[in-house]
């Protein structure tokens, strides 16, 4: 079935559209015919911005294929096994039509059986939601709908295409996000199937490439975890898992329990991102993670639910969730500190608290702006408390801007350089009086290298004056 439907390109990067149109020529003048499809045909339907183009050609053996694209573009061939056809330096891949055949229960037990001839109906029912299974001739106009996926994507409805849907279980954890980032509306059938789908087999990074879109792309992230829950997937993650009827004071929370809250966070996060991939990244698993310690800290003492300690137990819960999906040291290690203190900037604020304070939350949490994005999110993530402007947030920006911790944690002005030549030798005695050293700067004590040095110098005399431990 052919939808009359015309689907403009005009969102389309100026480049990339002419090596589009490049592309398709040379394939149509040697018997091809070259369809636009997925994603980036269901943004072009929506009026979106594009980057990443998928083109899948019927009507050409690979080699031929192969052939007419080496004409004009140096190729990367290394999905060549499973039809995709890489265009080095050029945002868009080649593909022919395929089937993949299920031949065990793994993620990897299947194979890839490319067939130029293939039905486009047949071609468009392995993909994964009717949404991305428009296909598009860039050169006539032309658009082929057979799962009505233009008709679900003007009803606002994510659905499975076909039954072979459940081959792939990360199409469980695409639609999390796709709901999250075009507000869709999950179909009864779409998570009844999903409830049958396991992740066991599926690859960490790509579990994490899911969740970082997320995070990242999600305009109202709560959905995405309502469709996991919905799904039955939450229990797959056992510390987001465990938040859902995890009780909050209602005083404080009116919205609801962990998992409302976390909910709620993200969408304040989601509404206030920096288009800086990392520093977002950071930030996102940080709020997404910044109350799981709550479950195992959480009681009643005097009458109010209560969950003291709960920033330190989740790092320690954020660890295990991150450290399952990804190997990414460098993210861990950036979100971590924020979840531990992601309570401080509104305990400073309320206690007045030194500059002294302020200097040693930024050697725990890393950056200061990182952690008061995280704390804005928690404190304005609790629906229907008004939005208060977060006071304490933009307190500790400026006093860790005229700190000049705004980044990270104040340099050490005093080095082992400095000790050396002062009469030191290395070794454990050294490294303790530099610690001396570290606290007495952040205290406010000194603010230069030769006060340093000097604060140094006289702690080197009184201990050499003190009396052993054994004299008096």
């Amino acid at each position: 079935m052919v939808s009359p439907t015309r689907i403009e390109l005009d969102n389309l990067e100026k480049g990339l559209k002419q090596v589009l149109m490049k592309v398709c020529r040379a394939l149509g003048a040697a018997g091809g015919r070259a369809w636009l499809v997925g994603g980036s045909v269901r943004d072009c339907a929506l009026g979106r911005a594009t980057r990443d183009l998928d083109l899948e050609v019927f009507g050409l053996p690979t080699e031929r294929l192969l052939e007419v694209l080496q004409q004009d573009f140096a190729l990367d061939l290394v999905g060549r096994s499973f039809g995709i056809i890489k265009l080095k330096g050029v945002a868009l891949d080649v593909g022919l039509p395929r089937r993949e055949i299920s031949v065990g229960g793994g993620h990897r037990d299947f194979t890839v059986d490319t067939d130029p001839y293939l039905p486009l109906p047949d071609a468009a029912a392995r993909r994964d939601f009717t949404i991305n299974s428009v296909y598009l001739d860039p050169l006539t106009g032309e658009v082929a709908d057979p799962w009505g996926g233009l008709q679900d994507l003007g009803k606002k409805v994510l659905r499975h295409t076909s039954a072979a849907f459940g081959e792939d279980p990360l199409r469980v954890l695409r639609g999390m996000q796709l709901v999250a980032r075009f507000g869709l509306t999950p179909a009864a059938e779409t998570i009844a199937l999903c409830r049958d789908l396991d992740p066991q087999d599926l690859p960490a990074e790509r579990i994490f490439q899911e969740w970082s879109k997320l995070l990242l792309l999600g305009v109202k992230p709560s959905h995405g975890l309502s469709f996991l829950a919905d799904c039955g997937w939450s229990s797959h993650f056992p510390e987001l898992d465990a938040l859902r009827g995890c009780p909050q004071d209602p005083s404080w929370h009116p919205e609801g329990d962990v998992w409302d809250h976390t909910r709620h966070s993200l969408d304040v996060f989601a509404a206030e991102r920096l288009a800086d991939r990392w520093e977002d990244l950071v930030v996102g698993f940080a709020v997404l993670c910044h109350d799981m310690g709550k479950p195992a800290t959480t009681s009643m003492a005097d009458g109010r639910v209560r969950s003291i300690g709960h920033g330190r137990e989740g790092a320690r819960c954020a660890r295990i969730f991150l450290e399952r999906m990804t190997q990414q040291r460098e993210l861990i290690q950036a979100v971590l500190p924020l979840v531990a203190e992601h309570m401080h900037p509104l305990q400073l604020f309320g206690a007045e608290a030194s500059d002294a304070a302020v200097r040693r939350l930024a050697t725990r949490a890393g950056r200061i702006d990182r952690l008061v994005r995280v704390a804005r999110a928690d404190n304005l993530g609790r629906p229907p408390l008004p939005d208060d402007g977060f006071p304490a947030g933009q307190w500790l920006l400026d006093r860790a801007a005229r700190l000049d911790v705004l980044a990270g944690a104040p340099r050490a002005l005093v080095l082992g350089r400095h000790l050396l030549e002062l009469g030191m030798e290395t070794g454990p005695l050294l490294g303790e009086m530099l610690q001396r050293c570290y606290q007495a700067q952040l205290d406010g004590e000194f603010a230069t290298t030769e006060e340093g040095i000097a604060h140094a110098s006289a702690l080197l005399t009184q201990d050499s004056s003190d009396p052993p431990d054994n004299q008096e």
